[in-house]
Parts: C-alpha cells; sequence; structure tokens
C-alpha cells in the first residue's frame, strides 16, 4: 500500500470512529461484523448515512423518538419502527434543512442518494434480523426509489482533440487563467491524457506514484476501489504526454510527505480531488462549452471509445475496473443496441419478393 493510500486509510478511519461514537450502541456490532469484507470508505459511507436516518428518528418528525437522542436510541426502538417510518425519511430528505456546527444549509438527494441510503438501512437491519437482535425487519418491506436512466455524457473524437489543444496552448482562456498555465500546461495535459488514454478514476489519479510509472514497458500500477491493486497499459500519446511532465516533476521539490506524489498541485503537494475536477471544468467549459464534462465523463469517453474499437464489453469491464460486466453494459447499451440493429440488416430471411405477374410454384406442403 502506498502512502497515499494509508494516509487516506487512516484518515478515513478516524472519520468512521468519530462518527460511530455518535450512534446507538448495536451499531458497533454492526459494523465490527462485517469490517472484514468492507473497506473503511464503504464502512464510512455507511455511518453516515445511518447517522442522517437516526438524526431523523429523534428531531420531532416521529413523535415516539422525540425525546430521545441519537446514542439513547435501542433495539427495542428499531423493532417499533415500521416501514412507514422510513418511507417518511425517504420522502424527508428528498430536500430539508440540515443544521450543524458550520450553520444551517439546504440539502437535497435526488433517488440514486435516496437508493443509497435505503441501502445503509436495509444492510443494517438484515443484519440484526439474521442475528436475532430483533424480531421483525420492516426495512426488508420498503420498495426501492424508481432509478431513471441518465443520459450518458461523453466527448465525440473531435472533440477530445479540442480538449488537448486547449490545454496545450491555453486558447479562449481569461488573462489570470493564462498566468498560471505555463506552470501547469504539461501537468494538465498529462492529466487529460491519462483520463482519456486509460479510463481510470479521479482517485486512482491522484494516487500515482513517481515510482508506479514503468516507462519501459508504458505501464503503470493503480489502487482500484477495494484496496486491489491493477497494472494499466497506456498508449504512445500518454507515454509523451506523462514524460514531458516527469522532466518538468523531477525539478520541483515537493513539500515534505509529498515526496512520492507523481502529480504535484502549485503548492508542491499531492494535487487532490477536487483540483483535479477544477482543472478538467476550466479546460472543458472552453473547448465544449454546451456540456458539462467531468472526470468521471473523461473516464466514460474512453470507455465509450474502446467499446467501439474492440466491440468487447469483457475487455471495457475489465479495463475500467467493474466488477460486474452488467455495470458495463448499463452504460453502453445504446452502442450495444447500434450494434443490433446494424446485425439485423445482415440477415435475410426471404429472397427478394418475386417480379409481379409472375406465378411461384407452389411447395409440396402447402
Amino acid at each position: 500500500m502506498s502512502d497515499y493510500q494509508m494516509q487516506k486509510k487512516l484518515d478515513y478511519t478516524d472519520r468512521f470512529r468519530k462518527i460511530l461514537s455518535e450512534l446507538p450502541d448495536f451499531c458497533a456490532v454492526y459494523f465490527r461484523a462485517v469490517e472484514p469484507t468492507t473497506s473503511v470508505l464503504t464502512r464510512y459511507g455507511y455511518a453516515v448515512d445511518l447517522r442522517t436516518f437516526f438524526k431523523f428518528l429523534t428531531s420531532g418528525q416521529i413523535d415516539r423518538f422525540a425525546d430521545k437522542t441519537v446514542r439513547q436510541l435501542t433495539l427495542k426502538d428499531m423493532e417499533l419502527l415500521s416501514s412507514l417510518d422510513i418511507e417518511l425519511y425517504l420522502e424527508y430528505i428528498s430536500l430539508y434543512r440540515d443544521q450543524n456546527a458550520d450553520g444551517t444549509k439546504i440539502v437535497e438527494n435526488n433517488e440514486r442518494a435516496k437508493s443509497r441510503k435505503l441501502s445503509a438501512i436495509r444492510a443494517l437491519f438484515k443484519f440484526l434480523y439474521k442475528k436475532s437482535m430483533i424480531q421483525t425487519n420492516c426495512a426488508a418491506l420498503v420498495d426501492t426509489p424508481k432509478l431513471h436512466e441518465k443520459a450518458i455524457i461523453r466527448l465525440e473524437a473531435n472533440e477530445v482533440a479540442d480538449l488537448l489543444d486547449t490545454a496545450e496552448q491555453g486558447s479562449g482562456m481569461t488573462s489570470a487563467q493564462r498566468r498560471f498555465h505555463d506552470t501547469t500546461k504539461l501537468r494538465d495535459v498529462a492529466i487529460l491524457s491519462l483520463f482519456l488514454g486509460t479510463g481510470i478514476r479521479i482517485s486512482e489519479l491522484v494516487g500515482i506514484d513517481v515510482n508506479d510509472i514503468d516507462f519501459s514497458r508504458n505501464e503503470f500500477v493503480v489502487t482500484r476501489k477495494g484496496g486491489n491493486q491493477m497494472t494499466l497499459a497506456f498508449g504512445p500519446e500518454v507515454a509523451q504526454a506523462l514524460a514531458d511532465y516527469l522532466e518538468e516533476r523531477m525539478q520541483i521539490i515537493p513539500l515534505s510527505g509529498h515526496e512520492n506524489a507523481f502529480f504535484l498541485s502549485l503548492q508542491r503537494k499531492r494535487i487532490t480531488p477536487r483540483a483535479v475536477e477544477n482543472l478538467v471544468k476550466k479546460y472543458a467549459q472552453i473547448a465544449t462549452p454546451l456540456k458539462k464534462i467531468t472526470p468521471h465523463k473523461l473516464r466514460s469517453t474512453y470507455g465509450t471509445m474502446l467499446y467501439q474499437e474492440s466491440g468487447d464489453i469483457y475487455l471495457v469491464a475489465d479495463v475500467l475496473g467493474h466488477k460486474d460486466v452488467n455495470t458495463t453494459r448499463k452504460h453502453y447499451a445504446a452502442m450495444t443496441e447500434e450494434k443490433s440493429r446494424l446485425a439485423a440488416k445482415y440477415i435475410k430471411l426471404r429472397e427478394d419478393e418475386p417480379v409481379s405477374g409472375v406465378d411461384t410454384p407452389l411447395s409440396s406442403d402447402e
């Protein structure tokens, strides 16, 4: 595990433990049980979602829990819950005001966010019921919110070229942006090229260390979701962009603790996901102003190009790091349907229709 991955794990472990200390005692039993099969990021996400649910229960929205704090909730209270209570919670979090130490903010959850929060509740209740800690599992009776497919936004071939040209040349930038462009140009081109040439995730990109890249074989090591490491190859264009930046990178003296990071910020620290999101947005607004392009959209663009060239959905799933090929197929279904329509044109069940007025002999079966 790299220094970056270890530090990230430590940070999320601290965050998870802080939230766990705010939850009812039975949650500690649950999280201890799932620890061997989940990452700390997964446990942190579930803990956040469960805290939101328990805060709702004790906020006065449900009378029978109004006089309790989150920590005071018990297994008996969980048995008093009904599926209607959970459905009320899902309706409430569509749009609500959240009060914390920083003040009040408006929170909105779409259908996917609500589905994820329901999954956290279901997982907890399923465990408690399985271990006979509760006698009823009301969460199992709640329907998953209907998920509507979103249009997949990706770049066309000419837009990919425009995006890279913009990063190289700095055309269309404001005067303020141009002041930093010469300093960050090689880094930014390398980042965009790596997204578009390998389809890696933003979390994987920021975690790359200098010694992860092997230019003799044009490949690099990434730590995927779940902590598994994988070696990915890159083509000549990506190799050139990375080599150009590496030459500049080796002239920079990083701050302590960031010595191994491949991509550095202007502050000589490992670049953050937020900084990468901002630089992608900056160039995309110039090159493709009508499309809202994010690092994930660049990943989708790579997947599209690879599928169009190879026609191999399993190859795309493997390179993108999808555990389930159905996840990949869902994203590229439109192209699969196009190929299906194209294939239909090749098949003829009958010869061309006979010329009008010419009798066709009947078969012996007619």
